[in-house]
């Protein structure tokens, strides 16, 4: 299928295209964007789509969730992190079957197509029932098996489970992709951590990992390991690529220690890590080191809601308000964060997180004539700021259109009952 933008505002988020053009056209042929110019003559186009006075940029992408913690929306509240996951969320992941994994993937899955985020990368188990979620409603996954507890018979099962997930759909599907999900280290012991590190260099993917999200943790791995989070990072997982979910609790000497190490990406969950009384990560020291960073939204038990735009916001006012410095993290600096960085931790930047000629069409159109958008100053602070995930007008994964003109083409009307009913039965 043959897909025309025209008259767009082209934010490409591309070092090698303008920070913002006007009056662009782009083809989508297929699942690639074909070309990219002014006033493009093509024959043969299956839809047109005016964008006139519109903006289009790369889908956001979130670099850490729990996609079917839909239905523990604000389970949190009174809560400090160890408490809510033991006496709350664990207890009722316990009762959940592979059909309620599916029903509330597939509500986080519609919940981002509404605001704008065509990529996630998700943490958790029944693996099978969230990629048949991500298969049937479009969106662009990275996801694991989650690895958890100690070295023994249950968790190298844990382990057989990627190993068969990886075999069954690994390169089958553009819009699939995999990494290695290690709970934590204050959830896990060396020799296991060394078996997953082994199977993911074996695999040849990524690592994903909460890291430094609060005290308690930092606590509790020096007491399995006696020794610092950061001793263990340099010594394990030196040659592996990795994304830190969190990094909360990192002083500057740390994140200089993390900046040498060169195949770090940070996510940064500024919302969960504030509702959860955990803190705020020092992202502009780290940004400052040259780390990488990325914005995730944890799942919504913690985080309220999937909207990147929110996390860009967040992430932008707590850096100046902790620093008392105005200058820090400007917005366009966010938006990398939310899109190219994004695709960078996920080891997908030649594929997405850029509106370049022969990458995939994940694309937003963002309209923004909005009363609190309105007048447009500064286009970059104006989506940081002040657009919101109803801002999004159109959604297109793989050159798929998933919503158009605010209306969802893939959504079930029944999925919202369906995890209402998933709730009432576990909690």
């Amino acid at each position: 299928m043959k897909i025309l933008i025209k008259n767009a505002i082209l934010i490409s988020m591309s070092d090698n295209r303008e920070l913002v053009e006007k009056n662009i056209d782009i083809l989508i042929d297929e699942n690639k964007i074909s070309k990219i110019g002014n006033k493009l003559e093509i024959e043969n186009v299956d839809k047109i789509i005016d964008a006139t006075n519109k903006i289009v940029m790369p889908g956001l992408i979130n670099t850490h969730s729990h996609v079917p913690m839909s239905i523990f929306r604000e389970t949190v509240d009174g809560y400090n992190l160890q408490d809510w996951l033991q006496k709350v969320i664990w207890p009722m992941e316990d009762k959940l079957t592979d059909e309620d994994v599916y029903y509330s993937s597939c509500l986080s899955f519609i919940e981002m197509i509404e605001t704008g985020c065509t990529t996630i990368n998700d943490m958790y188990f029944m693996t099978d029932s969230i990629i048949k979620a991500a298969l049937d409603t479009g969106i662009r996954l990275q996801t694991t098996r989650t690895q958890i507890g100690q070295e023994n018979e249950e968790q190298i099962n844990k382990l057989n489970e990627l190993k068969d997930i990886l075999e069954k759909y690994n390169g089958k599907y553009e819009n699939i992709t995999f990494n290695m999900g290690i709970h934590g280290l204050y959830t896990t012991n060396t020799d296991y951590i060394r078996k997953c590190i082994e199977f993911a260099k074996k695999e040849g993917i990524g690592i994903h990992m909460h890291f430094c999200e609060n005290a308690k943790e930092i606590e509790d791995i020096k007491e399995i390991y006696s020794k610092s989070p950061i001793e263990i990072l340099e010594q394990e997982f030196n040659n592996n690529k990795i994304i830190l979910a969190h990094c909360v609790k990192l002083n500057k000497e740390e994140i200089e220690k993390i900046a040498k190490m060169g195949n770090v990406s940070v996510s940064h969950c500024p919302v969960s890590n504030l509702k959860l009384g955990c803190g705020v990560a020092d992202i502009s020291e780290m940004v400052k080191h040259g780390i990488n960073v990325s914005l995730g939204t944890d799942g919504q038990g913690s985080g309220s809601n999937l909207d990147i735009f929110e996390a860009m916001k967040y992430t932008a006012l707590l850096q100046k308000g902790i620093k008392e410095d105005a200058t820090l993290i400007s917005a366009y600096e966010v938006l990398k964060m939310a899109t190219i960085n994004g695709a960078k931790a996920l080891n997908l930047d030649d594929e997405i997180g850029s509106v370049e000629t022969g990458k995939k069409a994940d694309l937003i159109i963002l309209n923004l004539d909005d009363i609190i958008t309105k007048p447009v100053n500064n286009i970059f602070a104006d989506i940081v700021y002040n657009a919101k995930g109803n801002n999004v007008e159109t959604t297109i994964v793989n050159g798929k259109i998933l919503m158009e003109n605010r209306k969802i083409l893939t959504k079930n009307e029944s999925i919202i009952s369906k995890c209402e009913d998933i709730i009432n039965r576990i909690k």
